[in-house]
C-alpha cells in the first residue's frame, strides 16, 4: 500500500490558480472518502485525476462542483472561498460539470436541451414555454454548440432515443453552452464503443487547444490520460499521493504500487 505520508511532488506555479482545494476532507460515518486534499488548478491546463476504484476521485469531483459538502476544508475559485455555495451557484460562477452518467432532459429534443443552457447563461431563466421565435440569436447559438459536437443534424430528435455516445456529446454541448471557465469531465468515455471514444477525446482536445479553459478529467483509461493531460494527480484511499508531470508521476514507485499494483492494473 502507498505510504500516505509520502511527499507529494508539486507543479511549478506560473500563474495564480483558478481553482484550489485546501485540506479537503469528507467522512461517511467512519469512512474518510477524501482525506485532507490540497491542490491547485491553473488556467489553460488539463489535469487528469487517477487512482484505483474507491480512491475518492468522483467524491473529490463532487466536493469541487458542490454535489457534496465537505466535512472540513475549503474550495476557492479565483481566491474566493466558495465552500458554502451549492452546485447551482458554483455553476453560475463558472464551474461546469459533465457526469459519469448522462444528465439530460430525456423528453426534450436535442436542440431544446442545449437552448435551455443557452437561455440560462443569458440570464433568461429556464422557462420551457418561452417563445423562442423572439430569441433567434440564442437558437443560433444553441445550434452552434450542436454543430461543434456533431449533433446539428439530430437537433429535432428526442434526447432519450439517442445512442449512448450521442448522449455524451449532447451533454458536452450543454456544458459548452454554459460557457464555464472550468470544465470537469468524469469518465467521459465510460460505456462508449471503440468507434465513439475518439470523437469525445477530439472534443476535449479542441477545448484544451483554445487555451482559455481549465479542465479536470477523471479517467481510468491510461492511454486517454497520457494523450490529453498536462499533469496527473493520483488519489489512493482518499489521499493525494502524487502530483506532477504525467511521465514522472506514472513512473514513480508510489504510483506503481498504489495504482498499477496487483489487483489494480486491470482497471487502467
Amino acid at each position: 500500500m502507498a505510504n500516505q505520508n509520502s511527499t507529494v511532488p508539486t507543479t511549478v506555479a506560473t500563474e495564480p490558480p483558478v481553482l484550489s482545494t485546501h485540506g479537503m476532507s469528507i467522512r461517511f460515518g467512519g469512512h474518510v472518502a477524501v482525506n485532507n486534499v490540497s491542490c491547485e488548478f491553473r488556467p489553460g491546463t488539463l489535469t487528469a485525476i487517477v487512482g484505483p476504484n474507491g480512491a475518492g476521485k468522483t467524491t473529490y469531483f463532487n466536493l469541487i462542483s458542490g454535489q457534496l459538502t465537505a466535512t472540513s476544508g475549503s474550495v476557492r475559485l479565483y481566491g474566493e472561498d466558495i465552500t458554502a455555495l451549492g452546485a447551482a451557484q458554483r455553476t453560475r460562477r463558472g464551474i461546469g460539470r459533465a457526469f459519469q452518467l448522462t444528465n439530460l432532459f430525456p423528453n426534450l429534443t436535442v436542440l431544446e436541451n442545449v437552448r435551455i443552457a443557452v437561455q440560462g447563461k443569458a440570464g433568461l431563466g429556464v422557462n420551457l414555454l418561452s417563445m423562442w421565435s423572439s430569441h433567434i440569436e440564442l437558437i443560433e447559438k444553441a445550434e452552434h454548440y450542436l454543430h461543434r459536437v456533431g449533433l446539428l443534424e439530430r437537433r429535432t430528435e428526442i434526447a432519450a432515443v439517442l445512442p449512448h455516445g450521442d448522449k455524451r456529446k449532447l451533454e458536452i454541448a450543454i456544458l459548452l453552452a454554459l460557457e464555464p471557465d472550468i470544465l470537469m469531465f468524469d469518465e467521459p468515455t465510460a460505456g462508449m464503443g471503440v468507434e465513439e471514444v475518439p470523437i469525445i477525446l477530439d472534443l476535449i482536445r479542441q477545448i484544451k487547444a483554445q487555451g482559455d479553459k481549465t479542465i479536470l478529467l477523471v479517467e481510468h483509461k491510461m492511454d486517454v490520460v497520457r494523450s490529453l493531460a498536462d499533469r496527473i494527480i493520483v488519489l489512493h484511499n482518499g489521499y493525494l499521493v502524487a502530483d506532477g508531470d504525467p511521465d514522472e508521476v506514472m513512473a514513480s514507485p508510489i504510483v506503481q504500487e498504489a495504482y498499477l499494483g496487483t489487483g489494480v492494473a486491470e482497471h487502467v
